[in-house]
């Protein structure tokens, strides 16, 4: 009898056993169906996405491997593995030398103007827009966005043809009125606000474009409301559009943030005409290094600033999202 029992125990034990594994298989399965079923349904969108995926891996994470260039004497007849070892001293170049103070100091400031008036402009202009009859708002959105798509070499022969010492039309307008030329690549002192000021030109049409997306989307109900309480323009675009618009305009600050310690190459290097007499003022990390690789063709040196600049920056974009977690958790990118 007891025998009987114990057999009916083992057997209800087995098909308890048997069923629960039977349960786990199809949640399994339902799983990877699900997934299977996710991807199906999004099937355009992933293949949209395919060309962009691409490009990233062959262009952004494939050359990684090409980081150990750092660390090495890198010579070309030994290519990249046979090179041999140089530890840190390839980072040395960056702060041993007299000017690492200089650039570094430049590249941090000249980036934070940059990050500061542009936002502040674009979110101006994109406010204006918003109010701008609807006939006139594709012709200033061109307007604005066309000098994006100008390569930083044609800006800067519009620069040399308002700069240019003889012929330039800034001399020009300034002998009209009874002044002497002045030598523009020769003056340190005008050159931060020159940059500022072609930096803020080219940049300002595609920030302000995001902005006014933004702006399109906040409910206009919240507007209706304001109108009836009496609201004028500039107190709702302080009290609603700003404060509604603050999330997007954190995620683009804390993505420029990214980019302190990586200078723009293009507007240090040709604006200025890459004048000797204004490296003082208008010298950045990456025009620095590109000089020196040409003189000195270090290209171990070259690597190791690319990521110094690469993990600088990350670390200030962890940093900054960070402190936008603790303030506002809901403004922070992750």
């Amino acid at each position: 009898m007891l025998s009987k029992e114990n057999s009916a125990m083992s057997g209800e034990t087995s098909q308890a056993a048997l069923s629960g594994a039977l349960s786990r298989k199809p949640k399994a399965k339902s799983f990877v169906g699900r997934e299977l079923h996710h991807f199906w349904r999004n099937r355009e969108l992933f293949l949209l996405s395919l060309p962009g995926v691409v490009y990233k891996l062959i262009f952004a994470y494939l050359p990684m491997v090409g980081l150990i260039i750092a660390f090495k004497k890198y010579r070309y007849d030994k290519g990249i593995f046979g090179s041999d070892w140089a530890g840190l001293d390839n980072f040395k170049y960056l702060f041993t030398g007299d000017a690492a103070w200089r650039i570094t100091r430049n590249t941090v400031l000249y980036n934070a103007a940059y990050m500061i008036l542009t936002t502040c402009i674009a979110l101006l202009f994109a406010v204006l827009l918003n109010e701008i009859r609807a006939k006139w708002t594709k012709f200033y959105q061109t307007s604005l966005f066309l000098p994006h798509f100008l390569s930083w070499v044609l800006v800067g022969y519009i620069a040399y043809a308002f700069l240019n010492h003889s012929e330039g039309f800034l001399n020009g307008m300034l002998a009209s009125f009874g002044v002497d030329p002045i030598s523009w690549y020769q003056r340190p002192g005008v050159w931060p606000f020159i940059l500022v000021i072609f930096h803020i030109w080219k940049a300002v049409g595609f920030s302000t474009l995001i902005y006014f997306a933004g702006i399109m989307g906040i409910n206009s109900e919240y507007y209706e409301a304001a109108k009836i309480d009496g609201a004028t323009k500039r107190q709702m675009a302080v009290s609603i559009t700003i404060p509604l618009l603050s999330p997007l305009v954190i995620i683009m600050l804390i993505l420029s943030i990214g980019g302190m310690f990586r200078g723009d190459f293009g507007l240090h290097y040709f604006i200025p005409n890459n004048s000797g007499f204004i490296y003082g003022t208008t010298d950045v990390i990456d025009t620095y290094v590109y000089r020196s690789l040409r003189e000195l063709g270090n290209v171990g040196m070259s690597a190791a600033t690319g990521l110094y600049q690469s993990v600088v920056g990350l670390v200030l974009v962890l940093l900054a999202n960070g402190i936008v977690k603790k303030i506002n958790p809901d403004h922070s990118l992750w």
